[in-house]
């Protein structure tokens, strides 16, 4: 049973930063991708930043040049470096992994939060 679990998410000023931590447990678990989605109030999910295996990254446009993914495969964990920080970035930041196979299974976290509010 893989499980997801998040740190770092908390209250932030504009203009601040915040590292989210996001490290997978169970026994041989092996991911070919890494990343991150957040959901605003009101708003569908979006991907905001993934890493796969080989260190491919991709950003949402959003937060391209501020945000900085990457992952640590042998600790099968995955961080997000926040800078630069908006109010429009406030949500809720879930952890995601996929599998390997067509489909790839998806695993979520339980999601941490992020404020930016002065």
């Amino acid at each position: 049973q893989v499980q997801l679990v998040e740190s770092g998410g908390g209250l932030v000023q504009p203009g601040g930063s915040l590292r989210l931590s996001c490290a997978a447990s169970g026994s041989g678990a092996s991911f070919s991708a890494m990343g991150w989605y957040r959901q605003a109030p009101g708003k569908q999910r979006e991907l905001v930043a993934a890493v796969t295996v080989v260190g491919s990254t991709n950003y949402a446009d959003s937060v391209k040049g501020r945000f900085t993914i990457s992952r640590a495969n042998a600790k099968n964990a995955v961080y997000l470096q926040m800078n630069s920080l908006k109010p429009e970035d406030t949500a809720v930041f879930y952890c995601n992994a996929k599998g390997w196979g067509s489909p790839p299974p998806d695993y979520w976290g339980q999601g941490t939060q992020v404020t930016v509010s002065s």
